[in-house]
């Protein structure tokens, strides 16, 4: 996330950051639905109402990074060269987040501790199903964007769902390989396998169609 240009502006991202550490320290040490709001403010010595100025939801403190990554996404479909295909800009967006050791792509122990407390809580998992659908419509736009499709062209529609079904199944099976194995190259080797694999897929699905 870029860094704000004027005094007031950082002091807000670093009161929110400040928030967010302590919610999450807190979720992973108890569990996310035995910590209130109240002991989030306590813990990040702030008042209540601060923390639903900067988390209208308690979940979106455990989702912190939701818009870093749409904005990712977004990036790499409206900044990518014009001989390079939408799909395959989404495809080497995945290599180059494992290259830079991106925290969206971490496969560790700490990590291990984040999925353990998404399937600890029905809330978070309500949560992380509807954040997929949301990432989806923004992928979504990007490629009509991108591509000049129709608002309404269903190659779009399709064609995000799928994308982030591949990523989705990809990271899942990442984070169960490092939780079998231990071994965080082996994870990010399984995570790209399957984006490669499912981008292919794709590629062929769309032939002919302005997303491919």
């Amino acid at each position: 996330m870029s860094i704000p240009p004027d005094r007031r502006s950082r002091k807000r991202l670093a009161t929110r950051q400040e928030i967010s550490n302590a919610a999450t320290r807190l979720f992973l040490e108890r569990g996310f639905d035995r910590v209130t709001v109240d002991e989030i403010a306590a813990a990040a010595d702030v008042g209540r109402m601060t923390v639903f100025n900067h988390f209208p939801r308690k979940e979106d403190m455990f989702f912190d990074r939701d818009e870093e990554i749409r904005e990712a996404l977004r990036d790499a479909l409206r900044q990518r060269d014009p001989g390079i295909a939408p799909i395959e800009a989404l495809r080497l967006l995945a290599h180059r987040l494992v290259e830079a050791r991106s925290p969206y792509l971490e496969f560790s122990a700490a990590s291990q501790g984040f999925i353990e407390t998404i399937e600890g809580s029905e809330t978070l998992k309500a949560r992380a199903r509807a954040l997929r659908d949301e990432i989806a419509e923004v992928v979504r736009v990007a490629l009509i964007e991108c591509a000049g499709c129709e608002p309404d062209d269903p190659d779009a529609h399709l064609a995000a769902d799928l994308l982030l079904a591949t990523w989705t199944v990809a990271l899942i099976q990442a984070h169960r390989s490092f939780r079998q194995h231990g071994d965080a190259t082996e994870a990010k080797a399984a995570f790209l396998a399957i984006v490669d694999k499912g981008s292919l897929g794709l590629q062929a699905a769309m032939a002919g169609t302005p997303c491919a």
